[in-house]
């Protein structure tokens, strides 16, 4: 399979493809774009930036093709071998999960536009790219030759998006010896020693706590644009992320911290450790599954946390972020009707719009709630020998590397095997309905001297005990699972 990419007109904003076909041996195929793509589990109908498209046989004669559905379409293809599509897609949108062409950046998610053909999905595919001269590529697919990607099936193609621009910034550091890159494109002038710094810190972190990481190499992608923007998305190696505005302040770079240990954990914790519903994934329909608070909101919790550890956090600053969870859990959707569990389903139907009042709970946040509800419990009741932590590394040991999806079943057993213990109480109370968590969340925070306070208005605050025990139990919670070796010890210093 083979997918040729250009751009005429770049203000017109539309890519030029022509997919070709190899190998086949009847009279017609049926090909499929994806209605939607990983990380958004919502059904984003990309066929509608379809702006024509043909069939061709190998000499150029037209061949009969009609739509089967929305985003499906059967080829006649007249004893033909090898049928080429060739189509037009308006790319002119600027978030972590679309596509845009401008004069001096090629910004490519394959998910919105590139197809597969019916029974031949895990077929490998190569991608061409005629770029103007001078451009950089940041992807995280296998560069063939110049301008010449490949990828090992359409999975891979459309788990790995690219950005391509001659002022392109880059830099890059190694741990545990996975090489990882971060890109920037924008108006901005990055300070690299200290982003090389910070994240060198909360990846080491991330990869000692879980013992080891899926990939030998990874892309962090980002697009700085000059309006305010704050968007994210997983992929296999590397994470697409769109921020903004360029003022290079320290809220920008305290999003760029947030944003990217929240997504690298993403790599072993759905990219890896995946609900059984979504794998393979089937781009055609909904994927329906109830874990989505283990996958958002698990991940949610620890991208703050590992900063903490990591050292890149100071303790004030990861109970604001705390604090930021609560309180757009407790003053949002605390009265919501819907469970964890519901509102992991429901993501397909209106997970990512406001919604009607009191009906569904965020996965991200509640979910993170939860996950710390759990954690707590786990540190109290062991004095911190077992955490949160262990549950991650065996969802990894299990069910990540043999890559086999979970259940929501496996799930509780493994959290119970760390826990020695049943826990009704957690998923009857936290995860199965919409009772309130105001008393389990007190009750876990207490444990680390940590306290939330709701106001009569609604308004939350969460509250920091100065004492000896109190201490002592939290940094124990905060501490580094990576100790520092002497080596990367004058490397923090210089």
């Amino acid at each position: 399979m083979h997918y040729n990419i250009s751009v005429s007109d770049p203000q017109a904003r539309l890519l030029l493809l022509t997919y070709t076909i190899p190998g086949i041996d009847s009279d017609y195929i049926e090909i499929q774009l994806p209605a939607w793509r990983p990380g958004r589990y919502e059904i984003q109908n990309f066929a509608k930036n379809i702006q024509f498209i043909d069939a061709l046989s190998s000499t150029g004669e037209h061949l009969p093709l009609h739509k089967v559905t929305k985003d499906r379409w059967q080829v006649a293809t007249a004893g033909q071998k090898e049928v080429q599509i060739r189509y037009a897609y308006y790319a002119a949108i600027q978030n972590a999960g679309s596509s845009y062409v401008d004069e001096e950046l090629w910004y490519l998610n394959f998910i919105n536009f590139c197809m597969y053909t019916e029974g031949r999905i895990s077929e490998p595919y190569t991608i061409h790219l005629e770029l103007p001269e001078g451009y950089r590529i940041a992807c995280g697919l296998p560069v063939l030759d110049k301008n010449l990607l490949s990828a090992r099936d359409f999975y891979q193609l459309v788990d790995s998006p690219l950005l391509a621009s001659a002022s392109l910034q880059k830099c890059e550091y190694y741990v545990a010896n996975v090489q990882f890159n971060i890109w920037m494109h924008g108006n901005l002038r990055p300070n690299w020693k200290r982003i090389e710094r910070d994240f060198r810190k909360f990846s080491r972190e991330q990869i000692a706590t879980m013992g080891d990481f899926p990939e030998s190499e990874y892309h962090f992608l980002n697009l700085i644009l000059p309006t305010a923007f704050y968007h994210g998305v997983e992929h296999q190696n590397s994470t697409m992320i769109v921020l903004g505005p360029d003022d290079e302040g320290e809220g920008l770079y305290n999003d760029l911290l947030g944003v990217s240990s929240h997504e690298l954990f993403h790599t072993w914790n759905v990219i890896k450790i995946r609900p059984k519903e979504l794998l393979p994934y089937d781009f055609t329909k909904e994927n329906y599954f109830q874990t989505c608070f283990v996958a958002e909101g698990c991940t949610t919790y620890y991208g703050d946390l590992f900063l903490k550890r990591a050292g890149v956090f100071a303790e004030a600053a990861y109970v604001k972020e705390l604090q930021v969870y609560m309180k757009r859990h407790f003053e949002g959707s605390a009265h919501a009707t819907q469970s964890l569990t519901e509102s992991s389903f429901d993501l397909w139907l209106d997970g990512y719009e406001k919604g009607i009042p009191h009906r569904k709970v965020s996965v991200y946040h509640k979910g993170a709630l939860v996950a710390v509800i759990l954690d707590l419990y786990l540190r109290k009741k062991t004095d911190h020998g077992k955490s949160l932590d262990d549950v991650m590394r065996l969802l990894w040991e299990r069910f990540g590397k043999p890559f086999i999806g979970y259940t929501l079943q496996d799930y509780i057993n493994i959290v119970e095997e760390v826990a020695g213990e049943k826990l009704e109480w957690y998923w009857k109370e936290c995860i199965y309905t919409s009772e309130p968590l105001e008393f389990r969340l007190n009750e876990a925070l207490a444990f680390v001297g940590l306290q939330m306070s709701v106001f009569s208005n609604g308004n939350i605050q969460l509250n920091v005990l100065d004492d000896l025990k109190s201490n002592t139990q939290r940094d124990k919670w905060l501490a580094p699972t990576h100790v520092l070796s002497e080596e990367e010890r004058e490397e923090e210093e210089e």
